[in-house]
């Protein structure tokens, strides 16, 4: 894509810190250990202590207190713990920009995140890659804030239609903010699964083949958008009703099955992951 690489010739990417390259890297090792993990986190006390925090928050309803880093692995799982260090380093390396507000990014990126760990449960991908695709989804928004400031109003403009950021993006720029995301995805070293998920999230059923990650994310999204803060079942049932129905079918999905079983979006949604 000319356009996406003309894009990154004059970006700087954020700074990681070595803790998430070495998480990264454990993502490719299916031998990864939760004590490896274990070993990793704890080079960074600040990060640590924001752990068994988010580990004691109440959307995990643990019997008991977190008091470790070993206790959290050992009550959420290597996988989660590993999954919520890797987004609070990307939320830590992403300064907000003008024009965006901050509460309502994360939010959504929240949202996001965990309709995309649901529906990969129920697809059988692996929901903690889902989950931290579905948080990289927007990232590419501030990368494009950041180079590109003069184009953030437009993208931003009201009204917030669903999927209306990519079809501005792509028309403005000849890319979107999740091909920016899977770059920079690409250039962290990040599993070829979420790479390809992102670089291909607003637009589907235009890759050959399928990609079932990109799909899940693409509806992720949409639901991030519309799904309602209260389960008023005509307003869930509305919610899904308007998901594509070329995506749904080709992810196999029922629209009853979703419809009944859709988590409320306050949820997944928990502020303390940016504190």
């Amino acid at each position: 894509m000319p356009q996406l690489e003309t894009f990154f010739q004059n970006v700087q990417l954020p700074t990681m810190p070595e803790v998430a390259h070495t998480l990264i890297r454990t993502l490719h090792d299916d031998d990864s250990s939760p004590r490896s993990v274990r070993d990793i986190l704890a080079r960074d006390p600040a990060l640590t202590v924001k752990l068994i925090r988010l580990a004691n928050c109440a959307r995990f309803g643990l019997p008991r207190t977190v008091a470790s880093l070993d206790d959290a692995i050992l009550m959420t799982g290597m996988g989660q713990v590993r999954t919520l260090a890797l987004s609070a380093c990307l939320n830590g390396a992403f300064p907000m920009i003008t024009g965006l507000n901050r509460q309502e990014f994360w939010e959504q990126s929240m949202a996001c995140a965990g309709y995309a760990s649901w529906l990969a449960q129920r697809l059988e991908v692996d929901p903690q890659a889902a989950w931290l695709a579905g948080m990289m989804l927007r990232l590419g928004e501030l990368v494009i804030g950041q180079r590109l400031p003069q184009a953030l109003s437009e993208i931003e403009r009201q009204p917030h239609l669903p999927g209306g950021r990519w079809q501005r993006e792509t028309q403005l720029l000849g890319f979107t903010e999740s091909q920016v995301s899977a770059e920079m995805a690409r250039r962290w070293n990040f599993p070829e699964l979420i790479v390809r998920g992102l670089e291909h999230a607003s637009e589907p059923m235009a890759t050959r083949p399928f990609c079932r990650m990109a799909g899940l994310l693409h509806l992720a999204e949409l639901l991030a958008e519309t799904a309602p803060h209260a389960a008023d079942p005509a307003e869930i049932k509305q919610a899904v009703a308007s998901l594509p129905q070329d995506v749904m079918q080709a992810l196999q999905l029922d629209a009853d099955w979703m419809a009944t079983h859709l988590p409320s979006v306050d949820g997944f949604i928990d502020m303390s992951l940016l504190h």
